[in-house]
């Protein structure tokens, strides 16, 4: 790595902040010869050993130790203004908890370090956990996005068929539905309760589970409009309300937080194009490696 810098700005106070560099892609790391300078270790072949147990203890953990703990080197004065080469090895934050771990607790900033790694790495744990848990709702939402969607037609079909003819007559069709699941809003009502502007759909800015819901409630009409083959708007409407009302039914049973209460996020359609992109990225790729 080259063109390092030492970063002090998070928190300065704290002797590990202050040693903390990042490569320039952005990413922070320790040095192990900084580390065993401040632990107050005379040379670098005995701190190797505190290095060698903390990689064992990574690899016995179940991680990568190369993920981990990088070899490296660095640029020391040997007089003369001339400089050599040293061995080193850049570690990132688990590493520099594991090393503090294995290093001598007798060392005045040893203990200091054992509890410092601790608290970041465990910060950094809940950091990505909460990165991974969002990831997950993300793909949930554009699945019953999608699935939704499409559904949607199939709906819209057995609805005409059923006698939903109009424009105007299908809107109500689908008011029904919605006031059922979420007792008695209508689709315009959902729009304000979620602030949302005139020109966003309500079901752009929903949750994986309350999508999920609306391809439940959707699904049981669908099939209940074809199965009874059933004939009149009227009818029609009265078997959506019912559907939405058996799904309410069913989050109630079940604890779940009803749809009208739900939180609601930023608009999927951001996620769509981040996805597209992926695709597009892969498959451009998958042509290059062909």
């Amino acid at each position: 790595m080259s063109d390092l810098i030492i970063s002090s700005s998070d928190a300065p106070q704290s002797p590990f902040e202050e040693i903390k560099r990042t490569d320039p892609d952005g990413n922070e790391f320790w040095s192990a010869r900084d580390l065993m300078r401040l632990f107050g270790y005379a040379n670098y072949l005995k701190f190797k050993n505190v290095l060698q147990r903390a990689q064992n203890a990574c690899e016995n953990s179940g991680h990568d130790p190369e993920n981990h703990f990088y070899r490296a080197v660095m640029m020391v004065e040997i007089g003369s203004n001339t400089k050599r080469e040293v061995e080193d090895m850049h570690l990132s934050r688990y590493a520099c908890y594991l090393v503090v771990q294995n290093a001598d607790p007798t060392k005045e900033l040893v203990a200091l370090g054992q509890t410092y790694f601790a608290l970041q790495t465990r910060r950094q744990e809940v950091a990505d956990a909460q990165l991974s848990a969002q990831a997950i709702e993300d793909q949930k939402r554009l699945r019953n996005r999608r699935k939704v969607k499409e559904q949607n037609v199939e709906l819209a079909a057995a609805a005409k068929q059923a006698g939903v003819i109009t424009r105007k007559e299908f809107a109500a069709f689908q008011n029904h539905g919605y006031a059922g699941l979420y007792n008695g809003l209508t689709a315009e009502d959902i729009h304000r309760r979620k602030r949302l502007k005139k020109s966003q759909q309500i079901l752009d800015h929903m949750g994986s589970l309350e999508l999920a819901a609306n391809l439940f409630r959707s699904a049981q009409a669908e099939d209940k409009l074809r199965t009874a083959n059933i004939q009149g708007k009227e009818n029609a409407n009265r078997v959506h309300h019912d559907a939405g009302v058996n799904v309410r039914r069913s989050m109630e049973t079940f604890g779940s937080t009803m749809p009208e209460d739900l939180p609601t996020p930023e608009s999927i359609k951001k996620l769509e194009r981040q996805e597209n992109k992926r695709l597009a990225s892969g498959a451009a790729h998958d042509r290059d490696t062909t």
